[in-house]
Formats: C-alpha cells, structure tokens, sequence
C-alpha cells in the first residue's frame, strides 16, 4: 500500500478526533505525526476533496473576519466505518526507512575513511537534538496518567520514538 493510501486514513483519524479545516490536517504533519508519517499540502487537499466525493467526509464552510471562508471538515457515518476497519486489519508489512546516512555509510568502503567521524558526529547532534524534543513533548502532552489513558497509542507512539532515538544514539555513539 502507497503512502498516498495511507493518508486517507490518517485524514479519517484526525478527523475522528475532531473536526479540522484542511491548514490544520497539514500542520499535525508538523508535530507528532509528522514524527512518523508525511505528507504535503500538495497531497492532502486533494485527498480531501476525493474523500469529500465518496462521502467519507463532509465539511462545513466557517467564516472568519469578514470575508474569509474556510472548510472544516468532519468525519461521516461511512468515514468513520472506513477508519474503525482499517485499524482492524493485520499490518503485516514492514516498510524501510529512508535515512540518507545509513544509505551513505552503505557505501563506504574502509573503517579509516576519513569522512566517517565527521558524519558520525553530525548525527549524534541531530538525534540528541531529537531525542530532547520527544522529551519535551512527552512532558508537554502526556504530564499525567490522565493524559496517557485519553490518548494511549498517541502516547505508545512517542515512547517508540524515545526508544528509538535512544537506541539509535547508543549506536552511534559506540562508532
């Protein structure tokens, strides 16, 4: 299944969460999705309007100012079967991830190349800096068991993340 599939039910979730105009839908891309899935406005908008047209969504037009319309969406009846099924379903594919530097370091041929320490060094600040903003919204969004039980596989999500970044650190660190 393509990205462009999967985001139709990343629309539906977000939008089972709560009504959204198509600038919000974007920016959760931002912010914790955006931690493991992306998606641009280019790709969103008109997965809105396909979704709108197999009525899986619906929207309301909400003015701002005072000429200023926008669209807020909402999930339909048969929007939200779509959702409650496709969570359901085994995921029994693994996909890889795109990393630039272990697809550099695959091509590098000697451990005494010259250029290693440096490419290490630049991703021990990149993941530290990451590790230290997953951190920070853990604090942030999960500040308390009540937080964590509202929100449970959001927060399983930004623990995977935690671990993952830990661990990768942990492996660069040992290079």
């Amino acid at each position: 299944m393509g990205q462009r599939n999967r985001l139709q039910y990343i629309i539906l979730g977000l939008l089972n969460q709560r009504s959204q105009t198509g600038y919000d839908l974007t920016k959760a891309f931002d912010h914790e999705i955006g931690e493991f899935w992306q998606a641009q406005h280019s790709q969103i908008y008109p997965m809105l309007k396909r979704m709108e047209t197999d009525g899986e969504i619906t929207h309301q037009d909400a003015v701002t100012g005072e000429k200023l319309a926008k669209k807020v969406y909402q999930l339909t009846h048969k929007g939200r079967q779509k959702l409650e099924a496709w969570i359901s379903e085994p995921s029994p594919e693994l996909t890889a991830t795109k990393d630039e530097f272990i697809l550099k370091l695959y091509f590098i041929r000697s451990a005494d190349d010259p250029r290693i320490p440096a490419m290490i060094h630049e991703q021990v600040t990149l993941h530290q800096a990451q590790l230290d903003h997953l951190h920070l919204r853990m604090a942030t969004v999960f500040p308390d068991q009540a937080a964590i039980d509202a929100a449970y596989g959001h927060y399983l999500i930004l623990e995977h993340a935690i671990e993952r970044e830990t661990q990768y650190l942990a492996w660069l660190n040992r290079h």
